[in-house]
């Protein structure tokens, strides 16, 4: 979905005040309710809003957002979260990299790198780094989802199992304030597990939109990753869980 820039804005806005009404939308944009009202039933079309009498609020419950949608949330804060994830990656490795927006982020960022074996889940990641002759792709075999052309079952996960490889880089769906990283989907969770226990330094990529999330499937825990890249680590106890299990904490917001 494209976002208009006052979409963009009314979803930062709901980002940060959990709640975003008609009424004072159209006095702050200068534009009517009624525009107001379709601009908010695209973005809850679109599932990145969810529509409540007299606005909309920021979904953060244990709803999934479709996948096309979730590019649109925290684009520019998953941009800086990849490149300082690449930044962290030597030329001449092998890393892992599983589905997810911010994932998909890091291996934008990766096209510049020479001589990477990057072996993956992920359909896009594969298709965007297919075409560079310095970068090897490797793709899981398994089932496809249509929603987001992720690789999973049991298939990915033997075929994941294969590899001891130098970095991993892992998306999840949510995480709670008690470290645990968490998805949707248990056929994707045991394929990230695979990918955590078959890697020499794990990177956990995401934006802080994800501390105000919760999905009902433990990955693992967060003392199982060597780095942790967000945007900005609001929550005082992972900040906290970070310290006390030496986890590279980078906030790139303060970069």
């Amino acid at each position: 979905m494209y976002l208009s820039s006052r979409q963009n804005e009314i979803l930062e806005l709901a980002k940060t005040g959990s709640r975003v009404l008609v009424d004072e939308l159209a006095v702050r944009f200068a534009v009517t309710p009624q525009t107001i009202r379709k601009d908010l039933n695209d973005l809850c079309d679109a599932k990145v809003l969810t529509r409540v009498h007299g606005g909309a609020v920021f979904p953060s419950g244990n709803e999934n957002v479709k996948y096309e949608a979730r590019r649109s949330i925290a684009a520019l804060e998953k941009q800086a979260i990849g490149a300082a994830a690449a930044a962290m990656i030597p030329h001449n490795s092998s890393l892992f990299i599983n589905i997810g927006t911010t994932t998909e982020a890091v291996g934008e960022a990766l096209l510049d790198h020479k001589e990477l074996m990057v072996i993956t889940n992920n359909i896009n990641v594969a298709n965007r780094l297919r075409v560079f002759p310095s970068i090897e792709v490797v793709i899981a075999g398994g089932v496809v989802r249509g929603a987001d052309g992720g690789i999973v079952g049991e298939a990915a996960v033997d075929f994941i199992r294969q590899f001891k490889v130098d970095y991993a880089v892992i998306g999840v769906s949510a995480i709670d304030e008690d470290g645990a990283l968490l998805d949707f989907d248990y056929r994707e969770v045991k394929v990230a597990q695979a990918i955590i226990a078959n890697a020499r330094h794990v990177i956990l990529v995401s934006d802080s939109t994800k501390f105000e999330r919760t999905a009902p499937v433990r990955i693992g825990h967060i003392s199982q990753v060597q780095t942790f890249i967000t945007d900005h680590c609001s929550n005082a106890n992972v900040r906290a869980l970070c310290d006390e299990q030496d986890v590279r904490l980078i906030e790139t917001s303060a970069m």
